[in-house]
């Protein structure tokens, strides 16, 4: 059973905000009353000849934490005011000075890091990694009297990364201003103004801008558009189009007591009244940035108390993500989910049961920078005097997300509408492949339960359909287990193979294709080979779409494998999934 999307729905689930409370734990208590009143006056005793057992005053405590931070130097010291200064959270800076010991702040430091890795299970932390990167960044190119990291281009760069574009002026001079600043020509001081398209917790097309006002390279963050104006004080000089066409008095900028002085206009107005807007942004921007990913928030339970619980049933379903080339910049990312028709809440009116879920999704950078997000409400229907049947079935929902090489993080949230506490939650890193000229390439090896051509008017469109072909995955447990097919089945695989040499003198290509299947020990039960001629004689780019019948496999674990031989560039390359027979 597919899953039919009806439209898109914003979900309330916020990814990584759930953990799972911890079931059959119970705190154990001594009841017996002679053991307890035993027990008081010995420890009344023990803090009367050792005063420095006795409880600490909230006076005492303070002077001892002041102590602590005071003694707080060497390696700790800078990591806590230079190494994290701008994504450490106030309650884990206050967690971390809170710790007695240097075991205590290394287990800590561990843990800082592992929280925001987008794949806790590697022993390699990417996030750690792109961080201490863009400190050296910003070493490098944003000094100014003081270290990079310090500057407030430094401090932005670290946080959000590289903008997505920069208008830069580094000499200053003329300037014509756009109509929202007022228009008219000035002089400016060097300034900048970086253009992200996306910040999470910002919004689109977010504009930060910075000025050095002294021209000695030290570019300061400013929410005021005017502070670049070198002509600003200067009486009868810089006019906006406004003062020009004598509507306006320069004076009258400085009238009011607003932050920026764009003139009088009406657009300048119009910008005026969005000060705290400028404001409010500039308090996010330079706010320590939430941790968006909370699998191992167990592990600081000992310096943060506050969680939010998963209220009901955790609902499971799968995931599989599979890589296809678009472009040599851009990569198609089928994502697809299967649910158990028995694990959702059916409901029932006018001989018509029908389950509805929410599904939210999400791709983030290492850096926690949103690339794709999709939000989509669907439902499955059945006649009420079938459900029984439908409950032993599967159903399945698939988007596919267009994203550049590279490494992300997808998080998946899906709700049970007609059972709200029934969420189930789901994060794993996305390693979105490059495909390198010259370099013998493939896509993921899908096998589906079924596969055929489309139309041309359904290219492009549509659940399941890449390229010209429809193709439903069977999804498995996990990316490494094996999905299941039945006897009566057909096994249908899907592939693709980029970067074919090309022969100069005949224009075409020179390749075999073999694919077969194995059982568990190894043994081949199946093989065929096909020339790439065949299957597109001039082109740098082979489909293998074909149709295995597996009647005659026994129940068991198998194997299929496709390999591609480049006789040209003498490369090869094989993708192999497993499959059970039931």
């Amino acid at each position: 059973m597919i899953l039919k999307s009806r439209h898109l729905f914003l979900t309330a689930i916020g990814f990584g905000l759930i953990s799972f409370p911890a079931m059959g734990l119970r705190w154990h208590h001594d009841t017996d009353p002679a053991s307890s009143q035993q027990a008081a006056p010995a420890a009344d005793q023990s803090q009367d000849q050792n005063p420095m057992h006795r409880q600490l005053s909230d006076k005492q405590r303070y002077r001892a934490q002041k102590a602590l931070r005071q003694e707080l130097k060497g390696p700790y010291k800078k990591w806590l005011n230079e190494d994290v200064a701008y994504i450490i959270t106030d309650s884990e800076r206050k967690a971390f000075l809170s710790l007695g010991n240097d075991e205590e702040r290394e287990a800590f430091i561990e843990n800082f890091w592992r929280r925001r890795n987008p794949n806790p299970d590697s022993p390699d932390n990417e996030f750690r990694d792109e961080y201490y990167r863009r400190i050296q960044y910003a070493n490098d190119h944003y000094a100014a009297g003081e270290p990079g990291w310090k500057t407030d281009r430094g401090h932005i760069y670290i946080t959000f990364g590289p903008p997505d574009s920069i208008d830069s002026h580094p000499s200053g001079g003329l300037y014509e201003r756009p109509m929202d600043e007022g228009g008219g020509e000035t002089a400016t001081f060097p300034f900048e103004v970086w253009h992200y398209r996306y910040i999470e917790g910002l919004g689109e097309n977010i504009d930060i801008e910075f000025v050095d006002t002294c021209q000695c390279g030290d570019y300061h963050f400013t929410i005021d558009r005017s502070e670049k104006d070198a002509l600003k004080n200067v009486p009868g000089a810089g006019l906006t189009q406004y003062e020009e066409l004598n509507h306006g008095d320069k004076r009258d900028r400085f009238q009011g007591g607003g932050i920026e002085h764009l003139g009088l206009g009406s657009f300048g107005q119009g910008e005026q009244s969005k000060e705290f807007d400028r404001i409010e942004m500039a308090s996010k921007l330079f706010a320590p940035p939430e941790v968006k990913f909370k699998d191992l928030e167990a592990d600081l339970d000992a310096y943060n108390s506050t969680h939010k619980l998963l209220q009901g049933p955790v609902l499971p379903f799968d995931v599989r993500t599979d890589y296809v080339k678009v472009t040599d910049d851009m990569d198609l990312i089928p994502i697809t989910i299967q649910l158990n028709n028995r694990d959702l809440t059916f409901s029932t009116k006018d001989g018509v049961s029908k389950a509805v879920v929410n599904i939210e999704g999400r791709v983030t950078t290492i850096m926690h920078k949103t690339v794709q997000t999709f939000e989509d409400t669907v439902e499955v229907t059945e006649p009420s005097e079938l459900l029984d049947k439908a409950l032993d079935r599967k159903s399945l929902y698939w988007k596919a997300l267009p994203i550049p090489p590279g490494l992300y993080r997808l998080d998946i949230a899906v709700k049970d509408v007609n059972n709200p506490d029934h969420i189930g939650i789901y994060g794993r890193s996305l390693n979105v492949p490059t495909y390198e000229d010259e370099k013998l390439g493939a896509s993921s090896l899908i096998l589906a339960d079924r596969m055929n051509t489309v139309s041309s008017e359904q290219i492009g469109s549509g659940s399941f359909i890449i390229s010209n072909m429809y193709i439903r995955p069977r999804v498995a447990a996990n990316p490494v287990a094996p999905v299941r097919f039945k006897r009566g089945q057909d096994l249908d695989f899907w592939m693709q193979f980029y970067n074919l040499g090309i022969n100069e003198a005949t224009k075409s290509n020179s390749a075999t294709v073999t694919y077969q299947v194995t059982d568990a020990g190894g043994h081949v039960i199946l093989q065929n080979q096909l020339l790439s001629k065949d299957l597109g004689a001039h082109s740098d780019q082979l489909t293998v779409d074909k149709s295995l019948p597996i009647g005659g496999l026994s129940p068991g674990k198998y194997t299929v494998t496709v390999q591609v031989n480049d006789a040209i560039t003498k490369q090869q390359i094989a993708q192999s999934a497993p499959f059970d027979v039931e």
